[in-house]
């Protein structure tokens, strides 16, 4: 039994749309036409698609949702386009409009900055909702950076009266005594991730003015112990690199008023061998305590270069076959 065609018309209000859709040199245009049978033509005032009838209503949906995108001013990107394609495959391209409407924040130059995933826009939800949320998965899900931008925004809403930043200092563990320079040089490169962050949220001289006010506080995670934190968000990152030992002083650091967000990758672990993570050990031992939530990111959710996600999916797959 052949399977039915069907043929749909997507009319635009000006050229402009279309060059927006299909991207430069027709980039995006080319990303979709790889992946589908369908034949997409465009004409002055429309897009005609021409395919098989389970294709040609996802393509419907896709362009329907990049329109409303388009024309609610959102500039969209290869890695964008890539997304909307995943989920229209599933019929749940829908599910962007309502992530491109939740602005979180905006950078010192005033670009809004939003969640681009359905499992980024779940993280921003979980980390208002609890007090202590584990935000884990592959690297350039942004993890880290939207944590960072829920903590200043708290900052500036008086939400909290300071925000602390803290990693591990795994790495620069034996080799911290050989680099030269006080302790605060040998660590900030070691936390440079924390800083750019913060950068582009504040802008430079804002930090700078934060961080010698004591609003702002990023120190290695060993400086922790021993104190408790009232009214401060706290953001411990590259968490797979604690012991279970630092991870429990970590997190009975908690008081009155915080927040804490705790982020790391489970498949990057640095620790010496032998060594239990802290993160993969507080997953299995918190796991059932309502008021912390567990957010897993996976590798659809990176939203750095194209390139990145095809890398980590790469290795997973070697992974795999080694095991």
């Amino acid at each position: 039994m052949t399977e039915q065609t069907r043929s749909i018309k997507i009319p635009l209000h000006n050229a402009g749309e279309g060059l927006a859709l299909f991207g430069p040199q027709d980039t995006y245009l080319k990303l979709i036409e790889r992946q589908f049978e369908a034949r997409i033509d465009s004409r002055e005032a429309e897009i005609a698609v021409h395919g098989p009838e389970q294709e040609a209503d996802q393509l419907e949906q896709l362009f329907d949702v990049l329109l409303q995108l388009v024309r609610n001013g959102y500039n969209l990107t290869e890695r964008d386009v890539q997304y909307a394609l995943d989920l229209a495959k599933e019929f749940r391209a829908d599910q962007l409009l309502d992530l491109f409407k939740g602005e979180i924040a905006l950078t010192f130059r005033g670009k809004p900055i939003r969640p681009k995933t359905i499992g980024q826009k779940h993280y921003v939800t979980t980390i208002k909702k609890k007090d202590i949320v584990f935000g884990i998965g592959p690297a350039g899900t942004g993890k880290t950076y939207l944590a960072v931008v829920l903590a200043v925004t708290a900052l500036k809403e008086g939400l909290v009266k300071r925000i602390v930043l803290t990693r591990p200092a795994v790495e620069a563990g034996e080799s911290l005594g050989f680099l030269p320079g006080d302790l605060q040089e040998k660590v900030d490169p070691y936390l440079r991730p924390l800083y750019d962050a913060l950068y582009d949220v504040m802008g430079t001289e804002q930090v700078a003015k934060a961080l010698e006010r004591g609003l702002i506080e990023i120190a290695p995670l060993a400086y922790m112990r021993g104190r408790t934190l009232d009214d401060s968000f706290i953001i411990l990152d590259e968490a797979q690199n604690t012991t279970p030992e630092q991870m429990k002083m970590f997190l009975t650091r908690l008081g009155f008023g915080s927040k804490m967000v705790i982020t790391g990758d489970v498949t990057q672990i640095d620790l010496p061998r032998g060594k239990k993570s802290g993160l993969v050990e507080a997953r299995l031992v918190l796991n059932d305590i309502s008021d912390i939530g567990f957010v897993t990111f996976a590798q659809e959710d990176v939203v750095r270069h194209s390139l990145v996600q095809k890398i980590i999916v790469a290795y997973e797959k070697a992974a795999e076959s080694i095991e």
